[in-house]
This record gives structure tokens, sequence and C-alpha cells, in this order.
């Protein structure tokens, strides 16, 4: 009889051993979830197709939570030819319905619609002609702007688009900056100017509910080469007027998400370009101007950063800086294991003390934050 009473009373303590150690276990995998969930809220990967297939590798990405927003192109630049992912506005729609069908989370869905050289949606499409920025800021006509503003908000939300990556409020400083000015991509040299039509441009995207990107802080405009095909440094020709747009429009609440220029300034931060550096993005945008919305990165595959960082390393620093999205739009160069390497990247980063999960965290919040503000209702 003590020996059964014995046992059953081993039998109990091993039950709330086991239960105990079941709890801890449930708990790191909650936890575990809980960070794959954060960091891939993160992520922002462009990819390859007209439309996607259930078992494609970004259909499962989506599913799996690793990717929180995509960007589509017209143009595959890796290829060097042919369509990318936008070949008429049904197809547009289509494809943009399929990636929101896979999502838990709904995705931030983006697009470059600047209006002139850069319209990934247009005519060539089927798609409403644009004008360019500087046509707009040339005439710098309320109701030419608020027209312009109207075609485009108009033009992304019936085609399932819930991010423009514009405005580009970068100052027109060097007329042949190859990257802006000699494109016609900046409004005007003239604060002013920049501030009154990147303002109204924002109004009518917001009457769409859409979601707007100031960019390239902390400048680009000054620039006399262009980061998409190496080091950018404007230390000589950056001047401190061109954070007056941001630092407006940031006053004036229209400041939804800013994305940061791969370029290098060593008066702002004599070892790192501004995506990487925490100087520039937490010392000035976020403290300086007071902003504390969303900071995203421009393409991390532009040869500003991989010349010179490695994937890891470029992933660590901009993190550590102050962003909240990166951009991988794998356009550039192509990686269709890019949001799996990314994700894992960071991932490991937390895992190892690199980055703490509060860091991870406050960017979570900040971009659903902003999710909830447009997109779930």
């Amino acid at each position: 009889m003590k020996y059964f009473i014995l046992k059953k009373i081993v039998l109990l303590i091993f039950l709330v051993i086991f239960a105990i150690s079941c709890s801890e276990d449930n708990s790191i995998n909650s936890s575990d979830e809980e960070l794959n969930e954060w960091v891939g809220q993160m992520l922002m990967v462009g990819f390859r197709g007209l439309e996607i297939e259930n078992d494609s590798q970004i259909a499962t990405q989506i599913r799996l939570g690793r990717i929180g927003g995509v960007v589509l192109f017209s143009r595959d630049v890796a290829l060097g030819y042919g369509t990318r992912n936008i070949q008429s506005p049904w197809q547009v729609k289509l494809l943009n319905s399929q990636l929101q069908s896979h999502a838990k989370i709904p995705l931030l869905i983006a697009v470059d619609q600047e209006g002139g050289y850069v319209a990934r949606l247009n005519d060539v499409f089927g798609f409403p002609e644009t004008v360019s920025q500087q046509y707009l800021g040339d005439a710098d006509n309320e109701f030419m702007t608020t027209l312009a503003g109207q075609a485009t908000a108009r033009t992304l939300s019936e085609a399932g688009f819930n991010q423009n990556l514009a405005p580009v409020v970068d100052l027109n400083i060097n007329p042949e900056s190859p990257a802006i000015g000699a494109i016609g991509r900046s409004f005007s040299a003239s604060p002013d100017v920049v501030v009154r039509n990147s303002a109204i441009i924002i109004d009518e995207h917001r009457k769409k509910n859409l979601i707007t990107t100031l960019k390239h802080f902390p400048g680009h405009g000054s620039a006399q080469t262009d980061s998409h095909l190496g080091l950018t440094d404007i230390t000589t020709t950056w001047q401190n007027i061109e954070l007056e747009p941001y630092s407006q429009l940031i006053n004036m609440n229209k400041a939804d998400v800013v994305m940061t220029a791969h370029v290098f300034n060593s008066n702002l931060d004599a070892e790192y370009p501004a995506t990487l550096s925490k100087k520039i993005i937490t010392g000035i945008l976020r403290e300086q101007l007071n902003f504390d919305g969303v900071v995203i990165t421009d393409d991390m595959n532009m040869k500003s950063i991989t010349d010179h960082y490695g994937l890891e390393s470029a992933i660590e620093l901009t993190i550590l800086a102050g962003s909240d999205i990166i951009i991988f739009a794998n356009n550039i160069v192509y990686d269709e294991l890019i949001a799996e390497k990314a994700h894992k990247i960071i991932v490991d980063l937390v895992k190892s003390g690199k980055i703490s999960r509060e860091r991870i965290k406050i960017s979570y919040d900040r971009v659903m934050k902003l999710k909830s503000q447009y997109l779930i209702n």
C-alpha cells in the first residue's frame, strides 16, 4: 500500500514537472513566433511575375509572415528586358489581390509613381499619362497639382496599391544631378514650392486612404552621381536647407513615411551613408526633426550599399540606425530567396544579442500603427 502511494506521488511530481516544462517550451515557441512576426513586418521585397502561384516563393514567404510589404516594378533591370510585374490595369489589380490573399496581416503594396520619368504605371501599359514633379513645380499651380494628385491616387487605388513611394522632396540644387534634377524628379530648388506641392499630392492620396513616402532623406538633390551605381558623396554639395521640406511637412503632419538616401556626407557622419547612419536617422530625423513615424530604406540592392557592405552588416547597421522597413527591391540583382535570407539574418542578430528584441518591437509597433491607420479597419 505504501509502495502504491509512493508510486502515485512520484508520478504526480513527474506530471507537474512535465507540465511546467511544456509551459516553458510553449512560452519559448510563442516568443519565437512573435519575433518572426515582428521581423516580417520590417521587410519589403520585390519579386518576378505578372501573377503568382500558391506554391511560389513570394506567396510562401507571405504566408509564413516573413514579408510585411512588396514593391512592384514595370521593368526587370537585372534581366535588362521584358516586363516585371506590370502589364495592364486589370492584371495589376488581380496580382495585388492575389498577394493580399496570402497575408494574415495586410501587406503594404508599394510602387514608385512620382509622375513623368518615374511612373511604373504608365500609358504604355494602359494607365493614364502623368507629368513630372518638375513640371508641376515650374507651374506651381494649386489646381494643376491637385488634378495630378487626384489622378495618381485614383490610379493607385483602383489597381490595389496602398503605398506610393512618393513624393520626392529633394531640392533641385543641382539641375544636372543624374538621379534627380536631370530627369525632372524635383519640384523645385525652393523649399516652399516643394512643400506646397508635396502637401497637395499627399492630401489627395490620403483621400483615397493611400500612404505616401517622403524621399530621399537627408536630401539627394545636390548629388553629382547616382547611388544606384556606386558611392554618392554629397559632403561638398549638400546644404542644410535640404532638411527644410522634411521639417515643414513633419510639422504639418504630412509625413507618413520617410525614405532614407544612400548618400554619404562626412559633415553629418564621417563613417556611414545616411541609410546606415544613427547620427542621421536617429540624431537628425527623429531627434532634431521630431519624426516618430516609419523610416524606410531605399533599395538595399543599390551599389552604393552592396559595393561596400555585406548583407548582414548592412541590415544590422540600418536597424541600429533607426530604420523600420528595409527594402530589397530585388531588381538591380535578383535573389529569389532574399526575403528568407534577410529574415533569418535579423532573427539571428536578435538571438546573438547584437540587436535587442525591444529594438525590433519598436519598429514593429510603428509599422502596425501605420497599417492600422490606413489598411486595418
